[in-house]
């Protein structure tokens, strides 16, 4: 095994706060469009790492306590000049013994304002699963007319031999709330996570292009200074640190 000594850890990690994030070109003019997307779900089901995945490529195992955070990039799809914002959320859970969810206001919040929905689940825990239609059925309480673009992911695809839904739930589930479903792995499936965001934000981009100018909904969300890239550029080196803490003293 390859002991990793702190000097290349920190040097690794200077780097990382020097170079900049390669995924999407830095717009130099104003967007077009700004899309804005929250994510949704259960506890502990991925929901924070994924977001990562999508705004990074990279996984990170262990996250402090999700209190809600708003990401934003600026990239191009389809040619076009896109501004995206992500809302992470807390989790949402089912009431005891009903089938009714649990929620800050501060989600409710989000679903007000958002233009697209992503709904995370783990294969490996059905409860996960349970929380995803009366969830939906929640957001139709708050927009029950509006046309809702919405990705159902069922995360931790790498969990085979843990699995609780099949894929076969999960497609269902998908055709009955009029989703598009993909079974991914935050933590091994960058591509399939990066496929399943980008489809979403071509369906909202389709969707506000659509609207001709008409109002749109949503409430204003009070966005970060800096956002929050800082916050993930730090969570990485905190966990680089980790793993070379644990290698040296191998």
């Amino acid at each position: 095994m390859r002991l990793i000594s702190q000097d290349t850890m920190s040097q690794y990690s200077t780097n990382f706060l020097l170079l900049p994030i390669p995924e999407y070109p830095v717009l130099d003019c104003v967007p077009n469009k700004i899309i804005k997307l929250v994510v949704l779900g259960g506890s502990s089901v991925g929901k924070t790492a994924l977001v990562v995945r999508f705004l990074t490529k990279r996984f990170i195992g262990d996250y402090e306590a999700n209190t809600g955070a708003l990401y934003s990039r600026k990239f191009t799809i389809d040619g076009e000049q896109i501004s995206l914002q992500v809302q992470d959320t807390p989790f949402v859970s089912l009431e005891d013994d009903t089938d009714s969810i649990c929620c800050q206001e501060q989600i409710n919040r989000s679903i007000y304002w958002a233009d697209g929905f992503v709904f995370v689940y783990s294969i490996t825990e059905y409860e996960s699963y349970r929380v995803i239609r009366p969830l939906y059925q929640h957001i139709r309480k708050i927009h029950p007319n509006a046309n809702i673009p919405l990705l159902l992911m069922a995360n931790k695809g790498d969990l085979l031999r843990a699995r609780q839904v099949s894929s076969k739930e999960g497609l269902q589930l998908a055709s009955e709330l009029g989703g598009t479903y993909y079974e991914v792995s935050a933590r091994e499936n960058c591509e399939g996570v990066h496929e399943a965001f980008q489809q979403l934000c071509q369906e909202v981009s389709r969707m506000i292009g659509s609207c001709n100018g008409e109002k749109r909904r949503g409430l204003h969300l009070v966005r970060p200074k800096s956002p929050n890239m800082q916050d993930l550029k730090r969570r990485l080196k905190q966990a680089l640190t980790s793993k070379g803490k644990s290698a040296t003293t191998l």
